[in-house]
């Protein structure tokens, strides 16, 4: 191995190992609580070098929510490989988006839970690739309202929204702990998810408008929370 080879093996290291000190410090200190300068102490660098990595604080939580959508999509492909009917899949890649949260917790968190970090807007195109996947469960429900399957009076995109936003609710009582002790967050998520999709076969009317892009309202209202950058 060169000498190029070599140091550039060394920054990937150094790069994995800020990206994880962050992450960890972010969902247990939370990221308006945390500062370039902790980040470095973690990994015992200097605030001066980790500069060099990322210009900013918030460029350390793209880079992470990047993975972390990467990490949800190739989650999403791998459950939804191989069904071929739109209410199967429909099903499944809800089922998968409430696993995900199980076995990513930290970056579940820092997706979709912690209010304080920046808005994914800010930085969209960098998630562009996530929105085939959205596109495609969008697809699958208007095929589910073609087919008469689901009721007429559904917005696919809305409705879309209205099963992420009770998926994600189920997650995060799951994540948080908020049942009681004996209740099973699983048997929540999966009754939640039978019970939406059932109730779409009604007479149902959606009154959302949803965004034309989809992170816009995945992250909530701009926050008004300046962002530490030192």
């Amino acid at each position: 191995m060169g000498i190029r080879e070599r140091q550039q093996r060394e920054r990937d290291r150094t790069r994995d190992a800020i990206l994880t000190a962050a992450r960890d410090l972010f969902v247990s200190d939370g990221y308006r609580n945390v500062s370039m300068r902790k980040i470095a102490e973690r990994i015992e660098y200097s605030p001066a070098a980790l500069y060099s990595y990322f210009p900013s604080k918030d460029d350390i939580f793209f880079a992470l929510a990047e993975e972390g959508f990467e990490r949800l999509a190739e989650y999403l492909l791998a459950a939804l490989e191989g069904i071929s009917e739109p209410l199967d899949r429909l099903r499944r890649g809800l089922w998968a988006f409430y696993e995900f949260s199980k076995v990513n917790p930290e970056y579940f968190e820092l997706m979709f839970i912690d209010r304080s970090v920046p808005s994914l807007s800010q930085d969209f195109q960098r998630f562009e690739f996530f929105q085939e996947l959205t596109a495609r469960a969008e697809a699958d429900i208007q095929a589910c309202i073609d087919r008469g399957t689901f009721s007429r009076g559904l917005n696919a995109a809305a409705a879309l929204h209205v099963l992420w936003v009770a998926v994600l609710g189920a997650a995060t009582i799951g994540l948080s702990r908020r049942l009681a002790p004996g209740e099973d967050p699983d048997a929540l998520a999966r009754d939640v998810i039978d019970s939406l999709l059932a109730g779409f076969t009604t007479p149902v009317q959606t009154t959302f408008v949803a965004s034309p892009c989809a992170f816009h309202t995945m992250d909530g209202a701009p926050s008004s929370v300046g962002h530490e950058h030192a």
